[in-house]
């Protein structure tokens, strides 16, 4: 069962709440609305800030990380990124040469990055102790990107001056009580429960976007944006060619099968096509003209008389 997710439609919903946290985090509103929450007055104005004029690191120049910055340097801050692709900048924000010179420069050092073995606490004791004095960080990636225990350390010794945490390594299934973390209770510090792309608009937008991927995968096969599949993708036959089809067929990821599936195709014309695996499941997708209709029962026949064959379809 190919299963697929919407990578793009919750990036301003995401962009938005770090905009938010990056102010509530420089005048310290976290701290104030609780202390006020407990009936207690504290007007204060030091280690309170303007955001117009600061550094915004962003780790991860993706769909969420462009978006922040377009809405960061609307506001008045520099920005300055890093990623591991290279990306063109948008607006005056600058591609910093590695991750720990974004540590260094920015103020406020915000993560936008996928769940890989890479960057598994990738913002440990060593980077927070990069960070610049005073300076605040903030996740709304994933919980296994920021090591949560150092991180606690970091705000509890002053080195931090705020931190805003939405996601984390491991997180309730259902909602109520029950949560526990070392953040809990640290001076300046924002937590979410996992809220980034909580909107109205962000909601319809990801039902929108995965029924589109759906209609495509049933209509043409393609499995872009699929999470626990190869992700193929052909372009589409033109409406005009009557005397092509397409072979979509998924099978068991070893040895062999490939070169069956090219020798039952040996006779035909094959216009292109495209394969790829993940685990221990194989997807593969060709456009074969054939000159007689019985031609397309041939194929398929022999194609799931195949061992390995999971299902096969034959897309017009």
């Amino acid at each position: 069962i190919c299963v697929f997710n919407s990578p793009f439609s919750n990036s301003r919903s995401v962009a938005e709440l770090i905009i938010a946290e990056i102010i509530l985090l420089a005048r310290q509103l976290g701290d104030r609305s609780r202390e006020m929450h407990n009936g207690v007055w504290n007007k204060v104005s030091k280690a309170c800030y303007e955001i117009r004029g600061k550094t915004l690191g962003i780790v991860g120049y993706g769909h969420i990380g462009t978006q922040l910055g377009v809405l960061a340097e609307s506001m008045g801050m520099h920005v300055i990124w890093y990623d591991i692709l290279p990306v063109m900048p948008i607006g005056m924000s600058r591609a910093a040469g590695s991750l720990e010179e974004v540590l260094a420069e920015a103020d406020f050092v915000s993560c936008h990055v996928p769940e890989t073995p890479e960057t598994k606490n990738m913002i440990g004791e060593r980077e927070l102790a990069l960070m610049r004095p005073g300076s605040y960080l903030i996740n709304a990636s994933r919980g296994t990107v920021v090591d949560i225990d150092a991180l606690a350390a970091a705000l509890n010794s002053g080195h931090l001056a705020g931190a805003a945490v939405d996601v984390y390594p491991s997180e309730p299934l259902a909602n109520g009580p029950g949560f526990e973390s070392p953040l809990r209770n640290c001076p300046n510090t924002l937590l979410t429960p996992h809220i980034g792309g909580s909107t109205e608009e962000a909601q319809r937008m990801i039902g929108i976007e995965v029924a589109t991927s759906i209609v495509k995968y049933i209509n043409s096969g393609a499995s872009v944006n699929a999470v626990n599949f190869a992700e193929c993708d052909l372009r589409a036959i033109p409406s005009t060619d009557l005397t092509t089809v397409r072979i979509v067929n998924v099978h068991q990821n070893v040895p062999g099968v490939l070169r069956q599936i090219n020798n039952i195709l040996a006779d035909y014309n094959v216009n292109k096509q495209i394969s790829d695996s993940k685990g221990d499941v194989a997807y593969f997708m060709a456009d074969v003209t054939v000159n007689d209709p019985k031609e397309i029962n041939t194929i398929y026949e022999q194609v799931t008389a195949i061992q390995e064959n999971i299902i096969t379809r034959v897309l017009f």
